[in-house]
């Protein structure tokens, strides 16, 4: 499985770039929505990814390892990609994901549940926060 598509890394690497704008304007940095998730098709392990560095292989994001304890850091898009598992199988990209809020939803929720898929589930269980630009139906906004 290629777990990049030109879409994903164009998507990734501009929330980096963006990053590193507001870093070196001294702003605040971005919360961007995660763009991607990677899993363990035979274990707990899950990634969610929201930037990738300008070398195309550091990733950032939420790390779960199965362990109970989430954490925001860097990982290698490489190092997913040579991980070899009984029956042939490799760490995979979750095809349907679309990340719905800030990368710290989730991690915020992560930490509480123990893990990333149970924080995905409970979160994307809610109904969806209405959108701000969209007028409600009783014309107040």
């Amino acid at each position: 499985m290629i777990l990049l598509t030109p879409d994903l890394r164009a998507r990734l690497s501009r929330n980096a770039a963006q990053a590193r704008a507001a870093r070196r304007a001294g702003q605040p940095e971005p919360d961007p929505v995660p763009v991607v998730k990677f899993f363990n098709p035979l274990g707990a392990a899950t990634w969610l990814a929201s930037e990738l560095d300008a070398d195309g292989d550091t990733l950032f994001g939420l790390a779960d390892l199965g362990f109970g304890c989430p954490e925001l850091g860097a990982f290698s898009l490489s190092e997913l990609a040579s991980v070899r598992l009984p029956f042939g199988l490799g760490i995979e990209r979750d095809l349907f994901f679309e990340g719905r809020l800030p990368l710290s939803a989730y991690a915020d929720a992560a930490r509480r549940a123990g893990s990333i898929m149970q924080a995905v589930a409970r979160l994307h269980a809610l109904p969806p926060a209405p959108d701000p630009r969209t007028p409600s139906a009783d014309g107040g906004g």
